[in-house]
């Protein structure tokens, strides 16, 4: 028995250690960002990637292609869809869509980060203006 619990506990130790996203940069100041900015829209309550969000999708995959020096912050979305526990878990699966879409078109997993932003704990939103049901797509500007 024990020497079964040493070995498996060498091949946990053994393996490839899990993968996290990159903390080179920060995507603080992000949403204040006017150029190269993408919007991804999602129906109320969902986390898919829509036929309809195909097509901006494809352009901000196309630029992050073309320039890969620059980092990718995808902000996601959830205005007052149920609880605050519920808005900050959909902004976070739908960050995550787009973020595993643009990794599957080719854009470098380092290169991106993705977070969840909510309208009810983020003081940079304007309540006139507050963002809901999208992913935000921000080239940053190069290091």
């Amino acid at each position: 028995m024990k020497h079964a619990l040493l070995l498996a506990l060498g091949a946990v130790l053994a393996a490839p250690p899990a993968l996290a996203q990159s903390r080179g940069f920060s995507c603080v100041g992000a949403e204040k960002l006017e150029d190269d900015v993408f919007s991804i829209a999602f129906p109320r309550g969902g986390a898919a990637i829509t036929e309809a969000a195909r097509s901006p999708l494809a352009t901000a995959i196309e630029a992050a292609l073309a320039e890969p020096d620059r980092y990718i912050c995808i902000l996601g979305h959830a205005g007052q869809e149920g609880g605050a526990t519920t808005s900050i878990k959909l902004a976070a699966q739908r960050a995550r869509a787009v973020s595993t879409a643009m990794a599957a078109q080719g854009v470098a997993a380092e290169r991106i980060r993705a977070e969840a932003r909510s309208a009810q704990f983020s003081p940079t939103v304007r309540a006139a203006e507050p963002p809901s049901r999208t992913v935000t797509i921000v080239l940053m500007p190069s290091p």
